[in-house]
């Protein structure tokens, strides 16, 4: 069955569809249909399709319900360049477009451009054939009698920026869901409330639902620009529309499996098939390997159900009200196909034979993982593990990871960008001591004797508490003296009186298509307490190479478990987190690369954002970095902090973008996109904390870099 959606308007950029600065692209882009040049020589007379040029006061045309008694263009009439008025649904389906950078949809829009130097005619562009404004502007009011619009680079600068402009741009959207038609403006655009006001007017005196019209602020700058407005100038939130929103499309993907309804406690007990779809009534922590993933909540775009929906290219989505969706419940236990789209999603049932003849052509490629370096046995300072002045960024990770993992070399390239971007002291232990436990203690023979039981490799239980087992055994057994020496006295010079972090390092994460999120194991010690001994932190990470979640990711992806070692990344804990957070390096509701900026997730003090409890809200924005200004854009809005409030100061958000900034361009050359498809997704996703453990004022750390592998559209 499909979603049914009123009038098929869908699609929506993180519930905002904004007018972009011309040189980024605007959301709202549509694909060119090849529209013919209706609009008419560039001249002040020019004869618009639908009709003349009308009075942009006279609402003669609209009932007095507010419903339209005509419509502005003609049944059958070619599509146009633009229109002056919106009068009926197909004036605005004639020019409005669905945004290709959607996130959550539910939303249609188009361009508008008010010329002040022309009697403030007003135009709702053709947003299918002219992607931005400046394309428009460029082709239909330049020149011919009218002032020359200059080149792009200029254009944005006045356009957007200059108290003087030409233009008041903007963009007419509905958002389907909460039934909403607003006007919104670039979230850096720096247009005053009187232009705003202007323009608003002018929409709603020539549109057929001119007075529902809100304007929707979409940045903190035009939040506080629009407290000027009168109230005569309706305004919605974020917030507000984020209420009416149902549909979440989080990874892009298609899945075909058996239709399964579970409570997400039941995962602690219950178990997955890697190919059943699963109906979730709330966001798990944590999840095996499945074909999807349907959950009744909404979910953060780097939550680890995500990352990992992402990693293996399953779908991934939320539907409020899924667990008790009465079309879901009827394909309970069927098997069914289900793609989740930017803009809506469909399910509906197949056959066995159908379910089987597409897993044999969708199954996963095997991820091969770079073999393990069990010569190198040295604990290496991170700013020592990678020789990239000898070899270079990529050979010297390649170099590396076989002995130190791939969380532990990438954060030896953090150390090399330089002071935009803080890393704590730190140091790696390689696979080698982790195999050696294994094979002192003979767990490594344990490992063959489970991976060829035949009840093992059948039976999901009996891999739960085979695995189990082996967990307790590398907890239980002895650590080698000699190690355990080396270790603490490592400690005890560098680190003294400091209670450390160990972090897992395989070389299976962390890598150019496969992270790992979310497998593996981070744990704590005391090296002066005796109830938090540093060795059953070490042990505790060595055991989680074989948690069940991780072995099942591993044979979803044919990763040969026993090429796989653990190493150690280690650095002092953070005792006094102000906030901690991940990131992206780019906007991840923008994946064409239109609409730059970097995802931002912030909670305060140590409270997880990739595990959050239920219920638990955070800070979400885009912060527009490279534009001037550096709005940001909110989200959502943390509620374990007053309302009104943010986890992160301005202060804040810039020293964190100064570094999000730094590890974009760092990683480019190694992670992103080809030179002939420029516009492929890249970001680096990153962890990071304000930690005041100096005393001092919070300060930005960064704890951890690795390539995203993108929401789907590349997969």
């Amino acid at each position: 069955m499909r979603r049914r959606l009123d009038w098929g308007l869908v699609g929506l950029c993180c519930c905002l569809v904004v007018t972009g600065c011309e040189d980024s692209g605007d959301s709202g882009n549509g694909a060119d249909v090849g529209v013919t040049d209706l609009g008419g020589d560039n001249d002040d007379t020019q004869q618009d399709t639908g009709g003349t040029t009308e009075d942009t006061g006279d609402t003669s045309a609209i009932s007095d319900t507010g419903g339209p008694a005509e419509c502005f263009l003609a049944d059958g009439a070619e599509e146009p360049e633009w229109i002056d008025k919106v009068l009926c649904q197909n004036d605005f389906l004639a020019v409005a477009s669905e945004p290709i950078d959607a996130s959550i949809p539910g939303a249609l829009s188009c361009k508008t451009v008010l010329d002040r130097l022309d009697d403030n005619r007003f135009y709702f562009q053709n947003s299918k054939k002219y992607l931005i404004h400046w394309e428009f502007a460029h082709k239909h009011l330049s020149g011919n009698g009218k002032p020359l619009v200059p080149a792009l680079g200029q254009f944005n600068q006045t356009e957007y920026y200059s108290p003087a402009r030409r233009f008041i741009l903007g963009a007419l959207t509905f958002y389907q869901e909460p039934g909403v038609w607003v006007y919104e403006i670039s979230p850096y655009d720096t247009a005053s409330f009187d232009m705003i006001q202007l323009a608003y007017e002018t929409i709603q005196a020539n549109t057929f639902f001119g007075d529902e019209l809100f304007f929707h602020p979409t940045s903190a700058a035009i939040e506080l620009e629009a407290k000027k407005l009168p109230s005569s100038v309706k305004q919605i939130s974020t917030d507000e529309l984020f209420k009416g929103i149902t549909y979440q499309p989080l990874n892009l993907a298609e899945g075909v499996g058996r239709l399964k309804f579970m409570k997400a406690k039941q995962l602690e007990t219950e178990y997955l098939n890697f190919r059943d779809i699963v109906v979730l009534d709330s966001v798990p922590n944590d999840i095996a390997v499945v074909a999807g993933i349907i959950t009744a909540q909404l979910q953060t775009p780097l939550s680890h159900i995500n990352v990992l929906s992402q990693n293996r290219g399953t779908p991934n989505m939320a539907l409020i009200g899924a667990e008790t969706n009465s079309e879901l419940l009827a394909l309970d236990g069927k098997w069914v196909r289900l793609v989740v789209g930017p803009f809506h999603y469909t399910i509906e049932e197949v056959t066995l034979a159908e379910a089987d003849a597409w897993w044999e052509d969708n199954k996963p490629e095997p991820v091969g993982v770079p073999n393990l370096d069990m010569t190198v046995t040295d604990l290496r300072d991170t700013d020592k593990i990678l020789d990239i002045e000898g070899l270079g960024l990529g050979p010297a990770l390649k170099k590396a990871i076989p002995a130190f993992g791939g969380k532990a070399s990438h954060y030896g390239a953090l150390t090399e960008i330089g002071p935009d971007v803080p890393v704590p002291m730190a140091y790696a232990v390689p696979v080698y001591y982790y195999r050696k436990h294994m094979e002192l203690n003979g767990l490594d023979k344990v490992v063959d004797s489970m991976l060829d039981d035949e009840a093992f490799k059948s039976d999901p239980a009996v891999r739960f508490e085979k695995l189990a087992e082996l967990q307790e055994m590398i907890r239980n057994s002895p650590v080698d003296p000699a190690f355990e020496a080396l270790l603490m006295t490592k400690l005890a010079t560098d680190y003294p009186g400091q209670r450390m972090r160990f972090r897992s390092s395989t070389n299976a994460e962390d890598l150019d298509g496969f992270t790992g999120a979310g497998l593996y194991t981070s744990l704590s010690g005391d090296p002066n307490d005796p109830k938090d001994p540093i060795m059953d932190a070490v042990r505790g990470v060595w055991a989680s190479i074989w948690k069940y979640k991780a072995f099942e990711e591993r044979s979803y992806r044919s990763i040969d478990h026993k090429s796989v070692g653990m190493a150690l990344l280690s650095h002092p804990a953070f005792p006094e987190e102000e906030s901690n957070g991940v990131a992206l390096t780019a906007n991840i509701f923008d994946t064409s690369g239109l609409e730059p900026g970097f995802y931002i997730n912030a909670q305060i003090k140590g409270v997880s954002v990739v595990l959050p409890d239920a219920g638990v809200t955070t800070d979400q924005m885009i912060y527009h970095y490279q534009m001037p200004g550096q709005p940001i854009v909110f989200l959502s809005h943390s509620n374990l902090i007053p309302p009104g409030e943010t986890v992160l100061t301005t202060a804040q958000t810039y020293e964190l973008g100064k570094a999000l900034s730094a590890i974009h361009q760092y990683f480019f050359k190694l992670y992103g996109p080809p030179p002939g498809n420029p516009l492929e997704f890249y970001a680096m996703d990153v962890e990071w904390k304000f930690d005041s453990s100096d005393g001092g004022p919070a300060k930005v750390v960064i704890k951890q870099a690795r390539p995203h592998p993108g929401w789907g559209l590349n997969k």
